[in-house]
């Protein structure tokens, strides 16, 4: 098979799982993986539980997601979390807009794109990460629940993600709520088409929560997360000695 003239591999990350490389340029890879890990951790240790929304970065702020995104991200931050999102427009913008707004704490990871997806304006503080899978472990690792937006792909992506490190048992049961029952129909009937033949577990059904209703998604966050898991605000303290800095009041 040929690859088209104009096939063109743009950054580190595909070349690297296109298939063996030299040793060198593989350590390499490796080093600037562990960099951006260890970047990542620095810059967020601080930043408290969060809540990460997922979703589309292609509603406008006229679409009702956006606005419902924005409701959520300012209810979940009067909780006392701090709202997480891959940083850019859209849904990501909208949480982290709600938030901001109603004076809580707003984090984005922000992935590097040969196309350069930009930092939203309403955020705290953000990190720019190369690699799509250091994202992804970034806003689970600091998440203690996950809202899932109306999206595409990548937001699919991300929710099978998460339950799949619930199923298997990788991170604790956080809540997962769908919201917009109407926009994930065919999603949930398809989850559910899974359990009816049985590659899935019925109680796997369990770890989804699906709502069209802003009151419903914060109480259930507040049961599921804060009273099951004990959440306080963290009591860590910066170590000087380690140039750290802690930003959130």
């Amino acid at each position: 098979m040929k690859r088209q003239k104009n096939f063109k591999l743009a950054t580190d990350e595909s070349l690297f799982v296109r298939g063996p490389l030299s040793r060198f340029k593989e350590l390499t890879f490796a080093f600037k993986v562990f960099f951006n890990f260890i970047n990542a951790f620095r810059k967020m240790h601080f930043i408290g539980p969060c809540v990460t929304v997922f979703g589309s970065a292609r509603f406008t702020k006229e679409s009702e997601h956006y606005k419902h995104a924005e409701k959520i991200g300012a209810e979940l931050s009067k909780l006392g979390f701090t709202v997480m999102t891959g940083g850019g427009p859209g849904i990501m913008e909208a949480a982290n807009k709600g938030a901001f707004e109603a004076g809580g704490y707003s984090v984005g990871c922000n992935i590097i794109l040969p196309f350069e997806q930009k930092p939203n304006p309403y955020l705290h503080k953000w990190i720019n990460i190369p690699y799509f899978f250091i994202r992804k472990v970034i806003m689970v690792k600091y998440s203690y629940a996950f809202v899932i937006m109306p999206g595409g792909i990548g937001t699919l992506d991300e929710l099978f993600e998460a339950l799949t490190l619930i199923q298997t048992k990788v991170i604790q049961n956080f809540p997962v709520v769908i919201f917009d029952s109407e926009y994930h129909k065919e999603l949930c009937e398809h989850i559910e088409l899974m359990a009816k033949n049985e590659s899935i577990s019925p109680e796997d059904m369990e770890l989804l929560f699906v709502t069209d209703s802003v009151a419903e998604v914060i109480t259930h966050i507040e049961s599921h997360a804060i009273k099951k898991f004990g959440l306080i605000n963290q009591k860590d303290r910066p170590k000087w000695w380690l140039g750290e800095r802690k930003t959130k009041t």
